[in-house]
Formats: C-alpha cells, structure tokens, sequence
C-alpha cells in the first residue's frame, strides 16, 4: 500500500536490514548486489535503486542516491527513517595529493561540508565526521583484501564541472579526494546518532599539478584500472559492513 512507502525514495518504511552501503550510480548498485546472496530488488523510483539480500550471512541493504548531496540526503534520511543504522558511502573520487593513484581506495576520516545542502540545515561549524569504528572496520577490511588504500579527510563539492574558482582552496590543507555526497550522509548520521563512513576509489587526479592530460587524455573514469578498484572497493564495503555488525553484537552481548 502507497501509505508503506516513504514519499521521495519510495522505499518501504519497515523490512529493510539495518546495515546500509549506499552508492551513486543505480548500475553499481545492481552489480553490488549482484555479489550478495539471495538478492531482491525492493524498490526503484527516480535515482533510488534498493536491493536487500546476505553478505556471508548478514542482511545487508543496497541503494543507489545519484548524483550530488541534495538528492542524495533525502536518501540517507529516509533510510534512516526506515530502520537503516549503519551506513557505508562506496563511491568514486579524485585524488587530491600526490601517491594516490587510480584504482586506490581513499577511507574518509571527515568531509569538508562545501556540499550544497548541510549549510541551509545547521551551521558551517558543525563537522562531518566518520564514526572511528567505520574508519577502524573499513581499513582491516582493505588490509584483509590487499587493496592499496589511504586514510584522510575528504572535500565534499557541490559543483563536479570546474568553473572561474579555482581548485585551490585547500591547497596544502592535506585532503586525499575530492567527491560529491559523503559529508551529506556523515551530517545526517552524527544528528541521529547512527553508524556512518565512506571509502571511495580514485578515479583520477583533480588537484591542477596532478593532472596529466598528455598520457591520460584528461578525466575519464571508465578504464580497467578503476574498474579493477571499484570490484575491489564493493567487497572491502561490504567486508567491513559485516564487521562493524559482529563489533556491535559482541559489545551488545558484553553489555548484556
């Protein structure tokens, strides 16, 4: 029935599992279910593409958000709504400094809030913030793998297309990637007190002096390099999904 569904995202308001990896592209959502047993399409409206199935026997919950924090929040509030208490942003980025190369994955220890819609929400000063055991889980799960990975903080930026202001706001300021959603959902997770991280895979260079436009013909994030990141990224997320659940039962069961 209509009244079951959540009004944006049309998602249902009870069911989900509580442990959320959310990705951009709808695509990528159906491939990262494609990896869990027993997966089911719950719903598809707009950008918003939700599987549900198992990752090594934890229920896990799959969604697309699109592209950009504004449409990507209501998402991440009505997931929340429905139960979901533990979110994974697994998506793509630029990379910031150098030694970060194509196909590494970037763990996100906070966001800069340049996103386009926290600002109308709370004040500039309120911070984006991984939880330290989503960052702890995320990185055993890419040591596990043997996937090359970073730890740093992150600049979240509205706008994806380069204009008349120059990438250089934060030269020196040690970010590792840029990319367009994560402090949106590291905002609505530290206001409801839930779970929340990212892990992103590089999929080029956005600092200007790193940019090699002769032997990489400019950005394009469709080659095997980053493919090869991005099936790597979706297990280490889905890994580190499951940790962060056997972390939460094993502190559940010592509270007991």
């Amino acid at each position: 029935m209509t009244q079951d569904l959540l009004p944006i995202t049309r998602i249902p308001r009870t069911g989900l599992p509580p442990q959320a990896l959310v990705v951009g592209d709808p695509a990528r959502a159906a491939a990262v279910a494609a990896l869990l047993d027993g997966a089911e399409e719950v719903s598809y409206h707009r950008e918003y593409r939700v599987f549900s199935g198992s990752w090594k026997g934890l229920p896990v919950t799959v969604a697309s958000h699109g592209v950009g924090a504004p449409g990507a929040i209501l998402l991440f509030q009505e997931l929340a709504d429905a139960g979901v208490t533990t979110f994974l942003r697994f998506g793509t980025a630029g990379a910031m400094r150098p030694g970060i190369g194509d196909g590494d994955l970037v763990i996100a220890e906070a966001a800069v809030r340049d996103d386009g819609v926290t600002q109308q929400l709370l004040p500039p000063e309120y911070p984006a913030v991984s939880s330290p055991e989503a960052v702890l889980a995320l990185q055993r799960a890419a040591r596990a793998a043997g996937a090359p990975h970073h730890r740093g903080l992150v600049w979240t930026r509205a706008a994806f297309q380069p204009g008349l202001i120059p990438l250089n706001t934060y030269d020196n300021a040690g970010l590792a990637a840029i990319e367009m959603e994560l402090s949106a959902l590291l905002v609505t997770a530290s206001l409801r007190g839930l779970v929340a991280g990212g892990v992103l895979v590089v999929d080029g260079a956005n600092a200007d002096e790193l940019v090699d436009e002769e032997n990489t013909g400019g950005y394009n994030p469709h080659r095997d390099v980053v493919a090869e990141g991005v099936e790597r990224g979706a297990v280490v997320s889905l890994e580190a999904l499951r940790l962060l659940a056997e972390e939460h039962a094993e502190s559940e069961e010592h509270a007991a």
